[in-house]
C-alpha cells in the first residue's frame, strides 16, 4: 500500500510538470507565431510585396497605390539612402505589377531628392479628366521649411509637368501619404499640420511647435491654384493637446470630418460643412489610439466606411504607447460606430503605421510601414491585399 501511495505521488508529480512544461512549449509557439512579420497568411489576405531594408536603402517608407490605364499596379513610395531619420536623403521610387501583384519592377526614380533634405509622402489622385496627379513633401530645412507639391501627368506618369506649390504658407507642414482627396464636388483637399507658429495678424511663422496647427488647402481647378481655410484647427487647451497628421473624408451628407492623431488616447476628430473653408472645434472620437495616425476612406463597393489604424480600445493586447497591433473596423454609419476591430498585424514588438488604401476590383490594397523594434520602425514597407469577402467576415458585430 505504502508503495502505491509513492508511485501515484511519483506519476502525479511527473504529469503536473509534463503539463506546464507542454503549456511553456505552447505559449512559445503562439507568442512566436503572433511576432512573425509574415503572420498574416489566412484565406484572403495575401502579402504582395515586401521591401527590406539595406544598407544603400536603409528606409522604405510611406507610399500610396495607383491603377494605371493599362491594368499595371502602380506604388509610389519614399526610399530613402542618406540614413533614416524623417530629414535623411530621399527619393520617390516608382515600382508597377503587371500580373496583380505577384511580380513587381525594380524601382524607377520617378522624383529624385529636390528638397535640401528629402522629398516623402506620396499622395496620388485620377482626377475625373483622367490625369494623375502626384502629391509629395519637399524638404528644405529639418523644423523650419517643409512644403507640399503637387505634379500632374497626362500619360500615366511617363513624364510630369512642373510642380505647383500646394501649401503656400511658410513654415513646416506634416501632410501625410494618402491624404489628397477630390470631393464630390470637384474640389481637391489636402489637410496639412503646420509646426511652426502662425499669426494671423502678420502672416510670420516662428519658432518649430510639434504639437501642430490644422490647415486646409482646397483647389476648384484641379490643383492649378490653391487657397487655405479660413478656420485654424486648434484644441481648446493648446498647451495639452496634440494635433498631428490630419486626415479628410466626406460624409454621405456632403459634411466633411478632419480625424488627427493626438497624444491623449483617441484620433480627435471635427467637421466643415462648406468644403473644408470653415471648421469646427475639434473633438475625441470613438477611436482609442496612441499617438499615430489612422487612414479612413469610403469603400466603393457598399458605401460603407473603412478605418485602418491602431486599436488601442481594449479589444486586443497592446503595449502602451507602441503602434501595435495594425486593425481594420467597418463603420456603416458615417462613423458614428464601428464594427469589431480585427487585426491585420500583431506582433508586439512591431511598428505598424502610414497606410495608404486603394480599391481595385473588390480588393483593398494596403500599403503601410511594418517595421519592428530590429530592424527600425519605419525601415520596412509593405503591400497587402484584402478580398472584399475576408474585409466582411463579422463585420456586423459593432464595439
Amino acid at each position: 500500500m505504502t508503495v502505491r501511495v509513492q508511485y501515484y505521488k511519483y506519476v502525479t508529480t511527473i504529469n503536473w510538470k509534463v503539463q506546464i512544461l507542454m503549456r511553456i512549449i505552447w505559449i512559445t509557439v503562439i507568442v512566436t507565431f503572433l511576432s512573425c512579420p509574415q503572420a498574416v497568411a489566412v484565406p484572403g489576405v495575401d502579402v504582395l510585396l515586401t521591401i527590406e531594408p539595406t544598407p544603400q536603402q536603409p528606409r522604405n517608407s510611406e507610399g500610396d497605390i495607383v491603377e494605371l490605364k493599362d491594368r499595371r499596379w502602380c506604388l509610389v513610395y519614399t526610399r530613402f539612402t542618406g540614413g533614416t531619420r524623417d530629414h535623411s536623403a530621399a527619393d520617390l521610387a516608382m515600382r508597377t505589377s503587371p500580373d496583380r501583384g505577384k511580380t513587381w519592377s525594380g524601382d524607377r526614380i520617378l522624383v529624385p531628392n529636390e528638397g535640401k533634405c528629402n522629398v516623402m509622402s506620396v499622395s496620388i489622385l485620377r482626377l475625373k479628366n483622367g490625369e494623375l496627379l502626384l502629391f509629395y513633401l519637399r524638404k528644405q530645412a529639418r523644423q523650419s521649411l517643409c512644403s507640399m507639391l503637387v505634379r500632374r501627368s497626362s500619360d500615366e506618369f511617363e513624364t510630369l509637368s512642373q510642380p505647383v506649390r500646394v501649401t503656400y504658407l511658410e513654415g513646416y507642414h506634416v501632410v501625410n501619404n494618402d491624404r489628397a482627396v477630390q470631393l464630390s464636388t470637384g474640389r481637391l483637399i489636402v489637410p496639412a499640420a503646420l509646426h511652426t507658429s502662425f499669426d494671423e495678424k502678420t502672416g510670420q511663422v516662428t519658432e518649430f511647435s510639434s504639437k501642430g496647427l490644422g490647415v486646409v488647402y482646397y483647389s476648384d481647378d484641379t490643383a492649378r491654384t490653391w487657397k487655405r481655410c479660413e478656420t485654424l484647427i486648434t484644441p481648446t487647451n493648446r498647451r495639452q493637446l496634440v494635433l498631428q497628421e490630419p486626415a479628410v473624408v466626406e460624409l454621405k451628407d456632403g459634411r466633411l470630418w478632419m480625424f488627427m492623431r493626438t497624444t491623449h488616447g483617441f484620433q480627435y476628430g471635427c467637421y466643415s460643412a462648406d468644403g473644408g473653408v470653415t471648421w469646427s472645434q475639434p473633438e475625441p472620437t470613438n477611436l482609442a489610439s496612441p499617438c499615430s495616425p489612422a487612414t479612413i476612406e469610403r469603400i466603393p463597393w457598399t458605401g460603407d466606411l473603412l478605418c485602418v489604424w491602431n486599436d488601442h480600445s481594449g479589444t486586443h493586447v497592446f503595449p502602451e504607447g507602441r503602434r501595435t497591433p495594425l486593425c481594420i473596423a467597418i463603420s456603416r454609419d458615417d462613423g458614428r460606430t464601428w464594427s469589431q476591430s480585427r487585426v491585420i498585424e500583431g506582433d508586439p514588438n512591431g511598428w505598424y503605421c502610414y497606410t495608404s488604401m486603394t480599391f481595385i476590383d473588390h480588393h483593398v490594397l494596403l500599403s503601410y510601414c511594418a517595421g519592428d523594434r530590429q530592424i527600425g520602425g519605419l525601415n520596412r514597407l509593405k503591400v497587402l491585399d484584402l478580398t472584399r469577402d475576408w474585409l466582411y467576415l463579422n463585420s456586423s458585430k459593432t464595439k
